[in-house]
């Protein structure tokens, strides 16, 4: 007999799931049971619309397999796209349990370079692009437990480590994925009355995103571990949306071929109180001697 599996029978919705990551979540996800409607706006790397529907292509895919799929094509950037979305879940399954957010793209510049309209495109995306799904599956989340059908729900978000360490050359998505982690602590703290858990991941895996931006360290092996391929990704965020995490929420987790990392975050280092007001030469003379018994931050992700 058969081990059971995993999300056996759980509704889970994955955003970006047309290629890279989000397709080998969705598949993984699947392969446990889960019944998916897989999201995918469908545009090229620098966020223009394409002419394929890579959501259709995957939610074909999983049935092809014997699962249970269905596409949604929206802007989940938007209100209407973000409740179509949730709304999609609830008509085709009757039910919501899993929420992954992971949807994005690239719009690389130096600081001095980068202009307005591709820092607000990546914002938007990737920071509001976890927003507005998250607050449509929490307004569900929250009536139902309020019609004493708490939920065992889960959403999983998806960072970086440029969020965590910054990356030269971008700006903007290190802002962006910042701030979805700070998004992640806020929302799992809000949401746990309604039966909710919040997580993120920061992964590193070849995608459309990386393998460019990063080639050399992307790069398939010959032979081997392929430690950059992104299924490597998938188990960890296949369980965290499952009922098998229950306890662990408004955690962040670096995860990269055969690693996974609890990232521990900022916390206090070296202190000293004066008691009183600092001047500005006593301030900076503190200052040096608290970083020379601090630890030295880690190199900014992804230099180049």
């Amino acid at each position: 007999m058969s081990a059971p599996r995993l999300c056996e029978g759980r509704v889970v919705i994955v955003t970006g799931a047309g290629r890279g990551l989000g397709r080998a979540h969705a598949l993984a996800y699947a392969a446990e049971g889960a019944r998916l409607v897989v999201n995918d706006l469908g545009v090229g790397l620098d966020g223009t619309p394409a002419a394929d529907s890579p959501a259709r292509q995957v939610a074909e895919e999983i049935r092809a397999a014997g699962g249970e799929a269905v596409a949604h094509g929206g802007d989940i950037a938007t209100t209407e796209g973000a409740a179509s979305l949730v709304r999609t879940a609830l008509e085709t399954y009757g039910r919501l349990d899993t929420l992954v957010n992971n949807a994005g793209f690239l719009r690389d510049r130096m600081l001095v370079n980068l202009g307005e309209d591709d820092w607000d495109a990546v914002m938007r995306v990737h920071l509001k692009g976890h927003f507005l799904p998250f607050r449509q599956a929490a307004a569900h989340w929250r009536a139902e437990a309020g019609a004493g059908r708490v939920p065992d729900a889960r959403v999983v978000n998806t960072s970086s480590g440029a969020g965590l360490l910054g990356s030269v050359g971008q700006g903007n998505y290190s802002a962006a994925k910042a701030g979805i982690v700070a998004l992640t602590l806020v929302a799992a703290a809000e949401t746990a009355r309604y039966g909710v858990q919040v997580n993120a991941i920061a992964p590193a895996a070849r995608t459309r995103m990386t393998e460019r931006a990063f080639a050399d360290a992307m790069a398939a092996p010959a032979d081997g571990f392929d430690a950059m391929d992104p299924g490597n990704v998938s188990p960890l965020v296949v369980w965290l949306g499952s009922a098998a995490s229950a306890g662990v929420t408004g955690r962040v987790f670096e995860t990269e071929g055969g690693r996974i990392t609890v990232m521990e975050g900022w916390r206090p280092g070296p202190s000293a109180d004066k008691g009183a007001r600092w001047t500005p030469a006593e301030a900076g003379e503190t200052a040096r001697g608290l970083l020379a018994r601090a630890d030295t931050p880690g190199a900014v992700y992804g230099a180049r």
